[in-house]
């Protein structure tokens, strides 16, 4: 059984179903969900059924794709409803974003569906009745509850919620990923819904995130990495404790929205950029178009549903739900549109509602105004505007776009722990490696790039997405042609070898120098301990020794606030308290999450500070051309 053939539970089924079982059936139900992975499935419309032996089904029965109550899942076995069955089913299949929106808050502007589905525009159902509240949730430090209901502040309800969320985050620093089975992770989304049904959609989402990631991570699904599982606590954590000492129109960042909402804005000329595919861990697939205004605003065109990379390469070729218009994903980027009625959302995403109108107009190329203007700002200022977008903390209605239009030579390939990627010299001498937007071979990116790789002298404009690292880094979304004619939409079109002016070209690397500010920072001793904690635990980086050693070289290296972070992570993690009789007491775990919480939030600022600087011109871009720079573990490839 593949966790991509259940059908998505409700996080308050999970819990419930897991909260029901007696406590020898929930010491069982890690055995039993990897016990029922290896069970076939079948489908039969809205029916998953489980084979739990030859004689016993287990059956999920979802309508509308979602399994929305317990009674909804059903098992043959002699011991249901009380069987751990039903709660491995619930564990193992991928928690569903039911997130209700209140009545009672008001939401800006008009709010429109998007214009297509999309797993974060998804309709919300009624509201689920409210469970008694707990006014007995443990504190987080250093919050005070407020009995008052005023929208400038968080009511006692909300603050109960992030306590609990808190609690929830902290228990999974406290036991790390071997330790976070299923009962742990049914208590995250029990907290995750209260924080819903409290308007904490933000908050909720980022638990939703955090036991995703833990299932891929206890899975060994091969697109898990710590650092997203990190950047997921680090969030839950941050937006937990901030839901207290917010107010204002911060506090309200910190809520979140359950609904994107739209505003109107008029009539607006469009021309298209380029067309991406986009592929879901959760199984969603479809196509996002990028185009721009007349004043170099950006907007999307998307078209996201269940399917996966299958659908992604299908809908590129069906019209675009917006107006009249009756042109495909793909033509669109290359084409233009004249809208009138126009709705967009903070993200800058372009509504479809019946009071929008659009029709088939003129595009214009890269090299033409006003598209030709995107690319006359400065890589330095782009990178900078990107990571303000892009910050792993960032308001996630903040709106701003994390692409980069640059010009760029191609130099050659260069080989990296993680693979091969492309590396181009850009304005001001700045060497930038391109990476692949999507591993997956069924997409264009990978073959396209490395058919790149083999025309170095080539001079692209190219569009790309930031990736904060301690050097220039994008993943390559679309170029100009090879030849001069036309651009291409590197996750779906496919370059051949004729399109190349010279192809399999011999590379001639330039001699090494010094890689840039970030490339001897000491910082990854902070970032190591704080990636530890993930994995093992509390307990696992208190018996890491003495880190002494790494605290001087940080702080000889001029970090003196990372230095003591680091001393105060390791210690709070070994520390341990004994009573009159020599027992060891309960840990500290609110604590120890705060020092990590600190750490995490620390690090993630300081790599983004030298991702900016990284972006500045060299000297020798204003003069000769540069040699390139071999930063971090690659080295160039002929």
């Amino acid at each position: 059984m593949n966790a991509a053939q259940l059908p998505p539970v409700a996080p308050e089924v999970t819990a419930m179903l897991v909260e029901e079982l007696s406590p020898r059936l929930r010491k069982r139900l890690d055995a039993t969900v990897t016990k029922l992975g290896a069970r076939p499935t079948h489908r039969d419309g809205d029916t998953v059924t489980i084979a739990v032996d030859d004689e016993t089904e287990l059956r999920l029965h979802a309508p509308g794709g979602v399994v929305a109550t317990a009674e909804a899942i059903t098992c043959g076995c002699l011991l249901a409803p009380a069987c751990a069955h039903r709660a491995a089913a619930a564990c193992a299949a991928p928690a569903a974003d039911l997130a209700p929106e209140r009545t009672d808050e008001p939401t800006s502007a008009v709010p429109e569906p998007a214009c297509a589905t999309d797993p974060a525009s998804a309709t919300d159902p009624a509201p689920i009745s409210d469970p008694a509240s707990t006014p007995d949730s443990p504190a987080i430090p250093g919050l005070t509850p407020d009995s008052a209901s005023s929208p400038e502040v968080a009511s006692s309800a909300q603050l109960a919620a992030a306590a609990a969320l808190w609690s929830a985050g902290a228990a999974v620093l406290e036991a790390g990923v071997d330790g976070a089975g299923a009962v742990t992770q049914s208590a995250i989304l029990r907290a995750a819904h209260t924080a819903k049904l409290r308007y904490l959609p933000r908050a909720a989402g980022a638990a939703l995130s955090v036991v995703t990631l833990l299932r891929a991570a206890r899975a060994g699904d091969p697109s898990y990495r710590t650092a997203d599982l990190v950047t997921a606590l680090a969030e839950l954590l941050g937006t937990a404790h901030r839901v207290g000492t917010a107010s204002g129109a911060e506090l309200a960042a910190v809520r979140g929205r359950a609904r994107r909402p739209y505003s109107p804005d008029g009539s607006l000329r469009l021309y298209g950029l380029f067309t991406e595919p986009v592929v879901t861990d959760s199984g969603h697939g479809g196509v996002r178009t990028w185009v721009a205004g007349s004043d170099g605003r950006l907007f999307t065109v998307g078209d996201v549903a269940p399917g996966g990379v299958g659908r992604a390469l299908g809908v590129a070729d069906r019209a675009v739900r917006l107006g009249d218009s009756a042109l495909t994903h793909r033509e669109l980027g290359r084409a233009g549109l004249a809208v009138s009625g126009a709705t967009v959302s903070p993200d800058g995403r372009l509504g479809a509602g019946k009071g929008v109108k659009a029709v088939t107009a003129r595009g214009a190329a890269w090299t033409e105004l006003p598209l030709a203007a995107l690319w006359e700002t400065p890589p330095s200022e782009q990178a900078a505007r990107a990571l303000r977008s892009t910050s792993r903390y960032s308001d996630p209605d903040g709106g701003g776009s994390d692409l980069l239009f640059l010009d760029v030579e191609l130099i050659g390939a260069v080989r990296e722990s993680s693979g091969i990627c492309l590396l181009a010299r850009c304005e001001g001498g700045i060497p930038v490696r391109l990476t692949v937007a999507d591993d997956d071979p069924a997409l264009a990116y990978r073959d396209n790039l490395m058919l790149l790789a083999m025309a170095p002298g080539a001079r692209l404009r190219i569009i790309g997405r930031l990736v904060p690292s301690l050097h220039p880094r994008l993943t390559l979304l679309a170029c100009t042609h090879p030849t001069g004619e036309g651009t291409i939409d590197l996750g779906l079109d496919r370059l051949r070898r004729a399109d190349l002016p010279d192809p399999g070209a011999p590379v001639h690397p330039a001699p090494p120098q010094p890689g840039g500010s970030g490339e001897h920072s000491p910082l990854y001793l902070l970032e190591r301990r704080v990636e530890q904690t993930v994995p093992a635990g509390r307990a696992a980086l208190g018996m890491l020794g003495d880190v002494t050693a790494e605290v001087r070289r940080i702080r000889r290296a001029g970090l003196p606030t990372a230095a003591g972070l680091l001393s105060a992570l390791c210690a709070s993690a070994a520390q341990r308290e004994r009573d009159l009789f020599g027992r060891l007491l309960p840990a500290d775990t609110d604590g120890f999450a705060t020092y990590w919480l600190t750490a995490a939030r620390y690090t993630a600022a300081v790599a983004e500070s030298l991702c900016a600087a990284a972006w500045q011109p060299t000297q020798e871009g204003q003069g000769a051309a540069p040699s390139v720079p071999d930063q971090g573990p690659g080295r160039v490839v002929a």
